[in-house]
């Protein structure tokens, strides 16, 4: 873990709802880490790498007044990082289908990068998934694009279209990120099927490095040791799926 201050390179409209900042920084880190990001005007917030390089990049959803001062920066603006935090994902299995749901995309695009895989890009419209097509021309063997609304590629949701794909394709694992509620769907159906999967799990987080609390699903801190857990870990996790801690500790059910 480091902690640096570093300059803007670049920033870009990477959909409709999301931004790219792009920066030189040349802390080692893995597909699946996080990085803790604070700027003048913001609370400090962890964001995921979407490029795990000596030029790294965050992509980032703007919805609300942390992602708005971050995505009101310019080239040449300074940025307080540190980090990188958690596990990253282990890319050990050979086969690979990797699934990202909405700005769960970002998070997974390092790994298609560094591994040969294949990927499911699903989100709510075009708007939000446009961006990944691409991503998988470039480094996938085979992709496949879906959105809620039919705006683009297939009109199914993101499950629904990991159900055609393993109709027809063989994998030893599944690599997923997205919304929780996608997260708990998929891997229903994968336990159903017996296939292996690790997920990267979003909680709240103030400090990242597993000293405050504020991020535990069930015994597990998620910004150490995870955000990727393994299919059978989740499946222990009772929280998973039925609500998480808000910034005041308490624990909000999800119905």
């Amino acid at each position: 873990m480091s902690e640096a201050i570093v300059t803007v390179k670049s920033i870009e409209q990477t959909n409709k709802y999301s931004k790219t900042i792009k920066f030189d920084w040349d802390a080692e880190a893995r597909p699946g880490q996080f990085i803790m990001v604070w700027c003048p005007g913001m609370d400090e917030i962890p964001l995921s790498l979407s490029s795990v390089d000596d030029e790294k990049s965050i992509t980032f959803k703007v919805i609300g007044p942390d992602t708005e001062a971050l995505a009101s920066k310019s080239v040449g603006d300074k940025l307080r990082v540190r980090g990188p935090y958690g596990n990253g994902y282990d890319l050990s299995s050979k086969r690979v289908l990797v699934v990202g749901g909405g700005i769960g995309i970002a998070p997974i695009t390092p790994v298609l990068k560094c591994k040969d895989v294949d990927a499911v890009f699903a989100a709510r419209d075009a708007g939000e998934v446009a961006y990944a097509d691409p991503l998988g021309e470039q480094y996938c063997k085979n992709h496949w694009i879906c959105t809620d609304d039919g705006s683009m590629g297939e009109h199914c949701n993101a499950v629904e279209m990991v159900k055609k794909v393993l109709a027809e394709h063989e994998y030893d694992e599944i690599i997923a990120c997205g919304p929780e509620v996608m997260l708990f769907f998929l891997l229903k159906y994968l336990n159903e099927i017996g296939m292996k999967c690790q997920f990267s799990l979003e909680r709240y987080m103030k400090c990242g490095a597993g000293v405050c609390g504020a991020c535990m699903c069930d015994e597990h801190r998620v910004c150490k040791d995870g955000p990727v857990f393994t299919g059978e870990q989740i499946n222990k996790m009772k929280d998973f799926g039925t609500g998480r801690r808000d910034a005041s500790g308490t624990f909000v059910s999800y119905r």
